[in-house]
């Protein structure tokens, strides 16, 4: 296949700005990212060995675990360096654009996307993402699709200490009333959503009962805080289960979306048994 049409700073940015591989596991914040997108999709997905596509799925941070699980999972990613490193998982894997899917129609259970919409910042790029998981869906298939919180750059930059400055204060403020990051510093080009955005989009495409939940909750930043401006290490603490549990007791208050890092929408194809768990 063609390469993937990415921009070359999101490009840059994985392969060799971060190392996406570590994000999820090396912080506090991270491991609360994780734990709560695992225990959100266990809620819905089908009995293994149902068929998962795990688009944008990096280097197969949750592939892992879902072939633990007994799936049967194969990952596309736009990164080569991403691609390489989920071929560890056991999963099968590709290097793929998330709006040109290769796969069948109607040939997954479970179609994931867990980051191709943060780096899409043009809704009609969005559209076409959400569009191929439809097609590759079977009827009553699940989709998971995650999106970056529109407030969260407020609530990371205020607690790192950040906003007394001008510059910061400015980059924020952008963001909050465009949506977007353009990538030309520190983080890679972004869009951010509301909650409301999110379920809007997903259920445009045609999927059916989609609900938003809060992925980190509320005190999210308090605990990257806590670690960064210590230097310790909370992934093994009192404040990492309070934050957990927070996130948790959350769950049922719409408004509380807003103090997220992280949004997660589900919904299913039309058409089908839900499948549920």
């Amino acid at each position: 296949m063609t390469s993937p049409e990415v921009a070359p700073e999101i490009v840059r940015f994985y392969a060799e700005t971060i190392d996406e591989a570590q994000r999820l596991s090396t912080t506090a914040d991270g491991r609360l990212e994780m734990v709560r997108t695992r225990e959100l999709l266990r809620r819905y997905l089908p009995p293994p060995p149902a068929r998962i596509l795990d688009v944008g799925g990096g280097p197969g941070a949750h592939a892992r675990w879902l072939v633990e699980d007994g799936y049967a999972l194969h990952l596309v990613d736009p990164i080569p360096r991403h691609v390489k490193q989920a071929e560890q998982t056991g999963a099968t894997v590709e290097l793929g654009d998330a709006r040109r899917l290769t796969a069948e129609d109607g040939s997954y259970d479970v179609v994931l996307l867990l980051g191709p919409l943060y780096h899409l910042p043009k809704r009609a790029d969005r559209d076409q993402a959400l569009a191929e998981a439809h097609r590759v869906l079977r009827p009553g298939g699940l989709l998971a699709a995650a999106g970056i919180n529109r407030y969260s750059s407020l609530f990371e930059h205020a607690a790192f200490a950040h906003l007394h400055k001008e510059t910061m204060r400015r980059s924020i403020g952008g963001i909050l009333a465009s949506q977007v990051h353009d990538g030309r510093k520190a983080f890679t080009a972004a869009y951010f959503h509301s909650g409301e955005q999110l379920r809007d989009e997903v259920t445009a495409a045609g999927f059916e009962a989609a609900e938003v939940f809060g992925v980190e909750g509320p005190a999210w930043s308090m605990l990257a805080a806590a670690e960064r401006n210590t230097g310790s290490d909370f992934r093994d603490s009192a404040l990492f289960e309070s934050a957990l549990t927070a996130a948790r007791m959350a769950e049922p208050y719409p408004e509380l979306l807003a103090a997220s890092s992280h949004l997660l929408a589900v919904g299913r194809r039309h058409g089908g048994a839900e499948g549920a768990r």
